[in-house]
């Protein structure tokens, strides 16, 4: 009974950590020419949600600042190669956490185990459900030629709604790189 109630909270542990990690996804067009890519253009994505205006700062010069480390410049010029847009979003989720006092005799240390007999055995578990936010970041480039899709990101990751903002934008920047970390994407 221990080991199943210590797996439960093991599991339950686990679960909660991988929450806590960013998740980096992408796809691309495998027939576009990236090397053909070099400026780009903001655009904005008709009925997209948008964060406020400060972090909306913060993204668009996170991306700014991680697309120019890949040789690509922003411009205001309708002939960018590239047309690039955002939108983000904010959900929330319910996460149980629970623990297990476990203490007390029972097989294994008194009991039915080295020492035969039954023992004294007394576990407490105690349970508490809190609400998480899982924030993401979506990010879309299209070929200006045909207005194609060519490249989309996203990122995800839970959100401290009590963090300092340095910290928050710290996080942003960190999964800005991770998420722009494979463009352009390598050919095989």
């Amino acid at each position: 009974m221990k080991t199943l109630n210590f797996v439960a909270v093991a599991i339950l542990t686990l679960g909660a950590t991988t929450v806590a990690a960013q998740d980096v996804r992408y796809n691309f067009d495998s027939s576009a020419d990236f090397s053909k890519f070099k400026t780009y253009k903001w655009v904005e994505i008709k009925g997209s949600d948008h964060a406020n205006q400060l972090v909306e700062k913060q993204i668009t010069a996170a991306i700014d600042a991680e697309l120019a480390t890949k040789g690509l410049t922003k411009t205001d010029s309708d002939t960018a190669d590239l047309l690039i847009g955002y939108q983000t979003a904010v959900g929330t989720e319910k996460q149980f956490t629970s623990y297990n006092t476990g203490w007390g005799y029972g097989p294994g240390w008194y009991g039915g185990g080295w020492y035969g007999g039954g023992g004294m055995t007394s576990t407490t578990t105690t349970g508490s459900t809190s609400t998480i936010y899982v924030g993401q970041l979506v990010l879309d480039m299209y070929s200006s030629t045909g207005k194609d899709l060519v490249w989309r990101g996203t990122a995800s990751k839970t959100i401290d709604p009590k963090a300092k903002p340095e910290k928050q934008e710290k996080n942003l920047k960190k999964a800005i790189a991770k998420l722009l970390k494979n463009y352009p994407p390598k050919k095989k």
